[in-house]
């Protein structure tokens, strides 16, 4: 069994672990926020209501959870990983029985008092599970054939059942990353070699089997003009509004595309446009800038973790987040296909702020309890 008892040091105190707790990047990520709230303010015509104001709400319930669960001893996340996992599977299985549609997929459930997206829990899930799992392996052990098949599986099927819903873009990240705790846990370069070319291979089956508006997003991508009043009205008006933002922008609350309504869902997967447009490429980058500290952060915190648990799952959140941010900018900009991939901390959303919350709330875990090592028990299962 794994002994979750022995450690360096003592057990530290509530008050010690406050101390600890890193409030300049708290202070970070409210920053980040607050040009969210900026943005969804200028979205509704300069109101509170019905964006700004909810999605406030929402980051003050995340903040609570992200200490609250930064205070709670990391060791104690690695003992209830798997059954977090196991939740979360279960709750994107029960999207396919009973969730609702919004915008032309099936991912939410109404549970009442909150609309959730199974999806985003199942990012934070799969990465606590993975990094549970490569804990308890040896890193010579890593690369055996037979321990690979757990991981796949907690891997592919939930990324199975994603695709299916169809969220295309988040069955990416969850594979990316996957793929991040596999490489970071000291897996072999050939078994990506193999992987790579197993997807290249596969490419034509995965095409077959696309949904016909997942195809045009792909002709979009290489040609936005071929349907200017259609599929590639989201890209060409993006375009245009990053484009006219100029080097510092029209102003707050005075960008055309955006207030005239030309640009299509700008208050969640264009809210980047809109911010380039009204903030222009300083504000743009400004943001950018703002996002590379977080990710730094989340970097060193990996590097500083004297447990394998707390390295992986701080590398893993640092990369799912990197992800996020490039993905998003990248596809506004016409680099990649559209996909539903939301801004962080900045895109309307609740169970994605919430959810990206406790993940910050884990990497702050992660930085508290850096010192504390965790003993390596002999099976993965263990």
């Amino acid at each position: 069994m794994f002994d979750l008892t022995r450690f360096t040091g003592r057990d530290m105190k509530i008050s010690e672990k406050l101390v600890e707790f890193n409030w300049g990047f708290l202070l970070l990520i409210t920053a980040i926020a607050s040009i969210g709230f900026a943005m969804l303010y200028s979205v509704a015509d300069g109101s509170f209501s019905p964006w700004a104001s909810r999605q406030m709400i929402r980051f003050a319930a995340g903040v609570g959870i992200m200490i609250f669960v930064a205070m709670i001893d990391i060791r104690f996340w690695m003992s209830v990983a798997y059954p977090l996992y196991g939740i979360a599977l279960a709750l994107v299985t029960a999207v396919d029985i009973v969730g609702f549609k919004g915008m032309g997929a099936q991912r939410w459930l109404d549970l009442g008092f909150i609309q959730l997206q199974p999806s985003e829990v199942m990012k934070v899930a799969l990465l606590l599970a993975l990094a549970r799992y490569f804990h308890g392996l040896a890193l010579e052990d890593v690369s055996r054939i037979r321990n690979l098949i757990v991981p796949l599986l907690m891997v592919v099927v939930p990324v199975g059942l994603v695709v299916e819903q169809p969220d295309l873009g988040t069955g990416i990240l969850l594979t990316i990353s996957g793929g991040t705790i596999f490489f970071a846990a000291g897996l072999a370069w050939r078994y990506f070699i193999i992987s790579g070319l197993a997807v290249l291979g596969a490419i034509p089956i995965i095409w077959e089997r696309l949904h016909d508006y997942q195809r045009n997003r792909v002709f979009t991508f290489l040609d936005p003009e071929r349907d200017p009043l259609g599929a590639g009205y989201h890209i060409l008006q993006s375009k245009i509004a990053l484009g006219s933002g100029g080097l510092f922008g029209k102003g707050f609350m005075e960008g055309t595309q955006a207030q005239l309504n030309f640009l299509p869902e700008k208050q969640t997967d264009f809210i980047f446009t809109m911010l380039g447009e009204e903030m222009g490429f300083a504000g743009a980058m400004f943001l950018l800038f703002l996002y590379a500290l977080t990710l730094t952060f989340a970097i060193n915190v990996s590097l500083q973790c004297r447990n394998q648990f707390g390295r992986l799952l701080s590398l893993g959140i640092a990369v799912s987040f990197f992800f996020y941010v490039f993905i998003n900018a990248a596809m506004v900009m016409g680099l990649l296909p559209v996909v539903g991939v939301p801004m962080p901390l900045v895109s309307y959303g609740g169970t994605a702020m919430l959810s990206l919350m406790f993940a910050f709330g884990l990497l702050m875990s992660c930085y508290i309890h850096r010192n504390v090592e965790v003993t390596r028990g002999s099976s993965a299962f263990s």
